[in-house]
């Protein structure tokens, strides 16, 4: 049994990691914003005695993080895989009208929370079995392969995120600890839209096969699903 902490676990990409891996019979604490607006939770439960709790997380909030630390360590002694999966995108940007908000907004959410968590639940990793730190990051993120004027918010924010990924694996190796970003694939949730040609189904599917084999090597990495590495 893992002990696994995903973050944007109301729905989409991040209720489809807890529903997977509650299924191999590990151990899931499911962070939202707001437990009580969503019906899943009692039945993930039930089905799952003792092995789901779901905890409150704004992820604006990263004064927080320190108490929410305290709180984790209450319910568990280590961490074997914190899945940073949160993440936002402001749609209809163009060149022109494009906000400040937007930009602090998915900064905030995309990169900052994951690096600032992942710092304030180091302890709780570093006692844990092979752990990971997987960063949910996106294709849209690497410099090499923009072509065009697209979800600027989204991508700056998601290319930082990388960097986090790439200066936390320096730190975190040397206590055990993995780290690599990861690309889902356009996978259809509310963020990628029904039109994407991946269900959430079979992407979480691949991603946890990769986690699964993920190398040494690999550490640091910026990856899609099926292994191929992307350039920065």
């Amino acid at each position: 049994m893992r002990t696994v902490l995903v973050t944007g676990a109301s729905r989409g990409m991040g209720l489809e990691f807890v529903r997977q891996y509650l299924a191999r019979g590990d151990r899931v604490f499911a962070c939202v914003r707001l437990p009580g607006q969503s019906s899943v939770w009692p039945d993930l439960a039930a089905a799952h005695p003792g092995r789901l709790t779901v905890l409150t997380l704004d992820l604006a909030h990263h004064e927080e993080f320190g108490v929410f630390a305290a709180v984790l360590a209450d319910h568990c002694q280590s961490l074997d895989l914190l899945i940073n999966n949160a993440g936002l995108m402001a749609s209809g940007e163009r060149y022109g009208s494009v906000l400040g908000r937007n930009l602090i907004d998915s900064f905030t959410t995309n990169a900052a929370a994951p690096l600032l968590l992942t710092q304030a639940l180091t302890p709780l990793l570093s006692h844990g079995q092979s752990p990971t730190v997987l960063m949910l990051s996106s294709e849209l993120a690497s410099i090499a392969q923009r072509k065009a004027f697209h979800t600027p918010s989204y991508s700056i924010s998601k290319a930082a995120l990388n960097m986090a990924t790439r200066l936390l694996a320096f730190e975190l190796s040397a206590k055990g600890i993995g780290c690599v970003a990861l690309h889902p694939g356009w996978v259809q949730t509310d963020m990628g839209g029904p039109q994407a040609p991946l269900l959430a189904v079979d992407a979480v599917r691949a991603m946890l096969a990769f986690v699964d084999q993920l190398r040494p090597e690999q550490h640091g990495g910026f990856f899609s699903s099926d292994g191929t590495r992307l350039p920065w």
